[in-house]
């Protein structure tokens, strides 16, 4: 019979064989590759000394294949609980010096376990992957703990964050679960992501593709839209992780947290009188207007690189969390097309989820014209950001700036979709379409037969933009809630802002919409 003493000495012993990992030469090729640990992301994630671990003495369950003689304690991912800036999330962080961190049967419980936890608890969950797939050995078993995983994506889906950081290969069925999560973080030159590899790529479409090319970070950060964020290194993409969480509540019964800010709530900029060119075909950078409207001119951009035409990222305003969906005049002139608009509508309903009220900055000239869109199914596309701010109950706050166009006017949080405070600047032009292109048709007989055109078309142009392209019109009619100036826009928004903070609205009871995908 082992004393107490033995006892206590077995389990250090066993603690410390769990810390390796799969031992120490992996771990130096680990770093070798330019890679963190498993252990070593928790620490950098997490408030330093706040990781609680759980199941670190798991161990796959198979017999064949000569598994039997390789037990490593922990099974390949370190799974547990600790605080970031005080707050619990759930992690998970696959180790790929276990079976290049290939999914067991034992592997997925772990991970299931503290999704569960994390849903029961309120909490969010955040996924470190770096993994070579399902474990081949366990054949059918590990593609079914892949699935239990996939099932609790979508169950906490609306109900906690979920974040997801790749941190090396993520390939096959592995790379559905980062796809269901709220924001997706890949590490430049030693992450990728794709379905099918580089070599069945080969074998079944003849094209050459290295990885890099075919599933890198910069590629789902810029083309494909599958990655939300790039980061340079690990360290810096696990900050990211933090400063995202640190937009967001818990889960969907919490607000977001309202935190002290040194930027007076009533600081105006006179700058922003002159940030909208005279020529209306002149453009200018929506990023000038909010860095100078937010607090301290902070702006954690989402999505960057892909769709540049729309902005879309996290601010505060008088302390308070706000997401901000911007035209970007200086990319397609703004125009919404197929990928701004899945943009958008992804970005609006994670928002709304999470109470985040929405900010939304319009100079929209309309949806882009062209065969390639129309066939592309920018229809289809274009009414999924029309769904999604129709769907939304968080506070809406609008500021048209320029233009706001046709059917474009409509979707960007008008008033007509519950707007709930919609301001235009002198500069808004709110009309079915541009005064050229309105004249043209309209006035298409008169000038037609005028003795000088030219003349005549310029003055029909200036008296449609007089009594139609302007915002006046709207705000007789109660579109716009007020036309403001420029300067005076950051204290307008964040006493809106306090005025909706306890705002309710519901959709109808129904099982779930069905939004045009």
């Amino acid at each position: 019979m082992p004393t107490n003493e033995q006892r206590l000495s077995r389990l250090e012993q066993m603690r410390a064989e769990s810390l390796l990992g799969g031992g120490t030469a992996r771990i130096e090729r680990q770093h070798a590759s330019g890679k963190l640990t498993a252990r070593e992301r928790l620490e950098l994630l997490l408030d330093p000394g706040s990781f609680v671990e759980l199941d670190a003495f798991v161990t796959h369950r198979s017999t064949e294949f000569g598994l039997d003689e390789q037990r490593i304690l922990g099974d390949g991912v370190v799974t547990g609980h600790g605080t970031i800036d005080g707050r619990v999330v759930f992690a998970f962080s696959q180790d790929f010096t276990v079976f290049g961190g290939s999914l067991s049967e034992a592997y997925a419980e772990k991970i299931c376990k503290v999704m569960d936890l994390a849903m029961k608890v309120g909490a969010p969950i955040i996924g470190l992957n770096d993994s070579g797939g399902a474990r081949i050995q366990e054949g059918v078993v590990s593609l079914g703990g892949y699935a239990d995983i996939f099932l609790r994506n979508v169950l906490a889906s609306g109900v906690v964050p979920q974040i997801s950081v790749i941190m090396g290969p993520c390939a096959g069925g592995a790379v559905y679960s980062p796809a269901m999560t709220d924001f997706t973080v890949m590490v430049e030159r030693t992450s990728y992501m794709f379905v099918t590899g580089p070599n069945v790529v080969k074998a079944v479409t003849h094209e050459e593709v290295d990885s890099e090319a075919l599933g890198g970070a910069t590629v789902h950060t810029t083309r494909s839209g599958v990655a939300h964020l790039a980061a340079h290194d690990e360290a810096e993409a696990l900050e990211a992780v933090r400063r995202i969480l640190g937009h967001l509540p818990q889960n969907n019964l919490e607000l977001p947290s309202v935190v002290s800010t040194s930027d007076p709530v009533d600081r105006m900029d006179a700058e922003l009188d002159e940030v909208v060119p005279d020529d209306a075909q002149r453009p200018y950078d929506m990023h000038d207007v909010i860095s100078r409207v937010v607090d301290d001119g902070r702006f954690l951009e989402v999505q960057p690189g892909w769709a540049q035409n729309l902005i879309t990222g996290f601010a505060r305003l008088g302390g308070r969390s706000v997401g901000i969906v911007a035209q970007q005049p200086a990319v397609l002139a703004g125009a919404l097309d197929i990928d701004a608009s899945v943009k958008g509508a992804r970005f609006v309903r994670t928002c709304d989820c999470f109470n985040v009220p929405l900010v939304t900055l319009v100079d929209v000239p309309g949806f882009l014209p062209g065969v390639g869109q129309e066939h592309g199914g920018i229809i289809r596309h274009g009414a999924k950001l029309l769904y999604a701010y129709c769907e939304a109950t968080v506070p809406k706050l609008t500021v048209i700036t320029r233009k706001a166009y046709g059917g474009a006017y409509d979707v960007m949080s008008s008033k007509h979709v519950r707007g709930d405070m919609n301001f235009a600047w002198p500069t808004a032009e709110i009309a079915v379409m541009g005064a050229e292109g309105a004249v043209n048709i309209i006035f298409k007989d008169a000038i037609a037969k005028a003795a000088d055109k030219a003349t005549e078309r310029r003055r029909l142009v200036a008296a449609y933009e007089e009594g139609f392209a302007n915002p006046y019109v709207a705000a007789a009619r109660g579109y716009v809630d007020d036309v403001i100036r420029p300067s005076e826009t950051r204290p307008r928004l964040i006493r809106a802002l306090e005025v909706l903070a306890d705002k309710r609205d519901t959709n109808p009871r129904k099982k779930h919409g069905n939004i045009p995908l």
